[in-house]
């Protein structure tokens, strides 16, 4: 496993996906937490700005995720890692910690925010890497469903789109919810609202059950690109 990370984790900067992924993410970080913290409208805080990139992440994610599985698929090099002595969970689990790094990377980065605003007003850190700790899991389960969505195909677009379809489903389903008659229905599916969970850790709420939800989204679909590449291994 620890070989197909490095190999993977190498690949992302050894092309222009990783610094693509990473330029888009903290691009719009640092507009958002212009502004938010230097106009004089809002407290300080870097809460917001991280909730506001949720939007953002839709877009940047399938650029990460589109080739994982399925660019080896096309080329026909998944074959040399299927036939290898390594478990397919152990290659799947690789090449979606790689991916983790490098989100990681941006998270990281991002972690220097409440660090500077600090030092020119009061910040409430407590609130905030908060807010990072669930930024960082919902995106890992974003990186999850991409992982997966690149395991069905042999066409990083088609991966590409269907990532973005996905996530944008995730992202709205709470409107969905709320135009239904029905108000259990609407209940229930608000429970699978990623953003709408995120919006608690904005207003100091350490919110344990949406942790659990990000790491179990994430752990699901990771399993579901398992049995999907291991069911192409058995064929």
């Amino acid at each position: 496993m620890l070989a197909v990370f490095k190999r993977e984790f190498r690949s992302y900067f050894t092309s222009v996906t990783g610094y693509l992924f990473m330029a888009v993410m903290l691009f719009f970080v640092g507009l958002y937490f212009t502004g938010y913290n230097l106009n004089g409208s809002y407290v300080s805080s870097f809460s917001y700005p991280l909730y506001s990139v949720n939007l953002i992440i839709m877009f940047a994610v399938p650029i990460l995720t589109m080739r994982s599985l399925a660019e080896d698929r096309k080329s026909r090099t998944d074959q040399l890692l299927l036939t290898s002595p390594v478990s397919v969970s152990r290659i799947v689990l690789g090449k979606y910690l790689a991916m983790v790094a490098v989100y990681a990377l941006v998270c990281l980065i991002c972690a220097l925010g409440p660090l500077v605003l600090s030092q020119y007003g009061e910040v409430n850190r407590k609130t905030d890497y908060s807010m990072l700790l669930a930024f960082f899991l919902s995106g890992c389960a974003y990186l999850a469903i991409g992982l997966y969505m690149s395991s069905l195909t042999e066409s990083p677009v088609l991966a590409c789109v269907g990532t973005f379809g996905v996530l944008l489903i995730l992202y709205m389903i709470s409107d969905i919810g709320g135009i239904l008659p029905i108000d259990a229905l609407a209940s229930l599916l608000s429970q699978f609202s990623i953003r709408d969970r995120l919006q608690g850790f904005v207003y100091d709420l350490l919110d344990i059950p949406s942790l659990f939800y990000f790491l179990s989204l994430a752990g699901f679909f990771v399993f579901l690109s398992i049995q999907s590449v291991n069911k192409r291994r058995w064929r």
